[in-house]
Parts: C-alpha cells; sequence; structure tokens
C-alpha cells in the first residue's frame, strides 16, 4: 500500500509529533488536536492515526486507519465500516497494564484492607487471616491478548484460571476455555471474574441478571468495555450478594456523570479508564512498526477483522 500523507489526531499530539520527526520517515504529517482537524485534513490524508472517528466528516478518501488505542468499537460498534479501508489497532504494554491492575484489586481483597482500614480507625485489634492467591479461582472473559497476559500473570501466581471466548478454544495459562454457551455450569465456583471482552453487538450488556444471578460473593472486575454490562443488574447482584465487590474502569459513558448511583456504592470502585493507557512512546512504536510492515508487505499481527469488530 502507497502510504504517502499521514494525518495524527490525537489529545497527545505534540507528544506524538516530537518522537515521529525524529524518524525523519519520507512520509507527510499533519498533527493535530481533534479540535483543530477538519475535513480538509481528512482529504489529504492517505492514512488517519487516532483514538476515533468523529460522525461529521467524511473519510471515503482514508486508506488506512490506525487506532491508538487496543480497542476499536469507537470505529466500528453499530457504524459502517468500508471493508476496503484497512484497520489496525495498537498492540503494547496493554495486557501487563491490565493484569497489575485487576491483581492490585485481587490482593486488595484477600489481604483485608479495606476491613483493616475500617478496624484502624475504629481502634480495634481484631486479627484476621488474609487468604492465598493458590486457592482462588478466575475466570477471565476473553481470551486475546489482554486475557492471555492476565492468565499467564495470575496463574503463574499460583490463581486457577478459565477463560471464556467465542471459539472456547484452548489457550496456554487457561486451565480450561469455556464457549460463551458453556460457562454458566462453573460460575457459582468463581471467586473473581474479568471481564477483557471487545464491545460488539455480540458482548453489549453480556453481564446482566441471568450471569449474576450464577455468582456466590465473587468479585467482579470490568477492564472491557462499559457497555458489556447492565449497571442496574450490576448494582442488584451486589446487594443481593451475588457480587461482593465490583471494580470498574470503563463505562458506557464517559467521564461517568455525577449522578450515576456508581460513584457512592461503598462496594464499587470506580478508576477513570486508567487500566491500560496508551503512552506517546508505545503509541508511535506500534504505528511505526505497523507503517513498516505496510510498506514492505509484511504481514500486520494487529489488523483488525473488521466484521468481528476485533
Amino acid at each position: 500500500m502507497n502510504i504517502n500523507n499521514i494525518l495524527v489526531v490525537s489529545p497527545m499530539f505534540i507528544e506524538l509529533k516530537t518522537l515521529i520527526e525524529k524518524e525523519n520517515l519520507h512520509n507527510n504529517f499533519r498533527f493535530k488536536s481533534e479540535e483543530e482537524m477538519s475535513q480538509d485534513d481528512i482529504g489529504w490524508a492517505d492514512a488517519l492515526v487516532t483514538f476515533n472517528l468523529k460522525s461529521e466528516y467524511d473519510y471515503s478518501h482514508v486508506k488506512w486507519v490506525h487506532s491508538l488505542g487496543a480497542g476499536v468499537d469507537r470505529f466500528l460498534y453499530q457504524k459502517d465500516w468500508n471493508e476496503e479501508v484497512l484497520l489496525t489497532r495498537t498492540i503494547c504494554s496493554f495486557g501487563q497494564r491490565i493484569a497489575e491492575y485487576c491483581l492490585s484489586y485481587i490482593l486488595k481483597d484477600l489481604q483485608f484492607h479495606d476491613e483493616f482500614q475500617v478496624l484502624k480507625q475504629q481502634k480495634k485489634w481484631l486479627p484476621k487471616t488474609p487468604k492465598l492467591l493458590n486457592e482462588q479461582k478466575v475466570m477471565i472473559y476473553g481470551t486475546g491478548e489482554i486475557g492471555q497476559a492476565a492468565a499467564r500473570i495470575l496463574s503463574g501466581l499460583g490463581m486457577e484460571v478459565y477463560g471464556v471466548s467465542l471459539s472456547g478454544r484452548a489457550k496456554e495459562d487457561f486451565k480450561e476455555v469455556l464457549t460463551v454457551d458453556s460457562h454458566f455450569p462453573l460460575l457459582m465456583g468463581m471467586d473473581y471474574i474479568i471481564n477483557t471482552l471487545p464491545l460488539t453487538e455480540q458482548t453489549a450488556l453480556f453481564f446482566n441478571e441471568p450471569i449474576f444471578k450464577q455468582l456466590s460473593k465473587t468479585g467482579f472486575i470490568n477492564v472491557g468495555r462499559g457497555a458489556s454490562i447492565s449497571e442496574e443488574a450490576l448494582l442488584k447482584a451486589i446487594e443481593d450478594n451475588h457480587v461482593s465487590f465490583a471494580v470498574l474502569d470503563v463505562f458506557t459513558q464517559e467521564p461517568l456523570p455525577k449522578d450515576n448511583p456508581l460513584w457512592n456504592h461503598p462496594r464499587v470502585y470506580v478508576t477513570p479508564h486508567i487500566s491500560a493507557v496508551t503512552t506517546p512512546e508505545e503509541g508511535v512504536a506500534c504505528f511505526l512498526e505497523t507503517l513498516k510492515n505496510l510498506e514492505e508487505n509484511k504481514p500486520l499481527p494487529n489488523k483488525v477483522d473488521c466484521r468481528r469488530g476485533y
């Protein structure tokens, strides 16, 4: 593919510009903020590097779109995509970051951090024996790159890790991988649930009352997409003790509105979509590698299957 003009649109466009210009590439670049971007810029570009597409613009001239994030639902979910346009995504340390994020909350739970903090405030000395990681079972929804990284780290620390995917195909570091149609019988025995699923037509509101009812005092961690869960069903599951606590890093609407009840629930932890942040250095490294592979007609491991949505 012949790529001459590349438009980079991002809140961190200045940092990206500094890093990319050091490479002295033969391509022509324009670096813009989302507010500064115009239809003229898009019409000029052969390729667009960005986090999302704005609906008011015509992108028909663009040959290649590269997502600066791992997820591509902002490009594909409930949208018509021209399959002649190549779509790639960023692959970097997301799996490691998300695994460590999840591990921090699992350890916090097993070590009774919240309980001991309350006892400290009450000046009460009441010993309680922390639980061990190698006694815990976790089910990870999504067995792609991020899910596999989480499975590798958690299983390496002794946890019994199960996976759920559309295919149910076996993957390394998972004790067993089940399909979305066969995972229900194991849910009752899980200590933790981690969602890493992309947002597609199949995964929207996937975590709803039927799934939550199968759980028993289970910790729920969502690092996939906010629209994958029913917030109403989750809150009910917490009140009914099907879910012991929820850690939510992603939401259907971001920033999370101030009147959303998740903010005030004592057993819900809210973080502002920080479990897997694209750093300028990692974003540029993946983009440059993809550009090189594209110009040299090499395989693209980060190419998106636009029909499947990931």
